[in-house]
């Protein structure tokens, strides 16, 4: 075979190789079974629920913290818990993971719970919990309050902890 043949079919065979088989995508993780856990004070922890879930669709805008001028994360989060129960929290996500209440494992968290995200250990993020596995938080940048999974993809990866308020 000519030099010229060998290197059309050396070609052809190693492009041959690079169709392989298909990409098999593999399936997300299942979602788990969030079990139910009671709030020590089932009252407080629906108040701060029912103003959180009512504040779903209100524009994301940094450093906002009321209704009219919209919501950061911690905006959200000190918005909510300030008019329900007129309670005071630190002002960032950094400082409300840092805050003192009581550290809980995701097996135990119960509505009202914050909820933290971040990479490296960093905090960058909070949410309130509202139950099965889901939260309210304000995300970013064009958004706006929204219901997310704690399984969903991102936020899977991203979950840093969760502190208790009501006790």
């Amino acid at each position: 075979m000519p030099a010229r043949g060998w290197l059309a079919f050396a070609l052809c065979t190693l492009l041959a190789g690079c169709g392989g088989d298909k990409l098999v995508r593999q399936p997300p993780p299942a979602h788990r079974q969030w079990p139910v856990v009671a709030p020590a004070d089932p009252a407080r922890a629906n108040a701060v629920l029912m103003r959180a879930i009512s504040l779903v669709g209100t524009p994301y805008r940094y450093g906002g913290n009321t209704p009219d001028t919209g919501f950061d994360c911690s905006g959200l989060v000190n918005y909510v818990y300030r008019d329900m129960l007129d309670l005071r929290l630190p002002r960032t996500s950094r400082d409300l993971a840092a805050w003192q209440g009581p550290r809980i494992k995701p097996e135990r968290l119960a509505a009202a719970d914050l909820v933290f995200f971040g990479n490296g250990g960093n905090v960058s993020h909070v949410g309130i919990y509202v139950g099965e596995g889901r939260f309210v938080h304000a995300p970013s940048t064009g958004g706006t309050v929204r219901l997310d999974h704690l399984d969903g993809p991102y936020w899977r990866d991203h979950y840093t902890g969760a502190r208790r308020v009501l006790e």
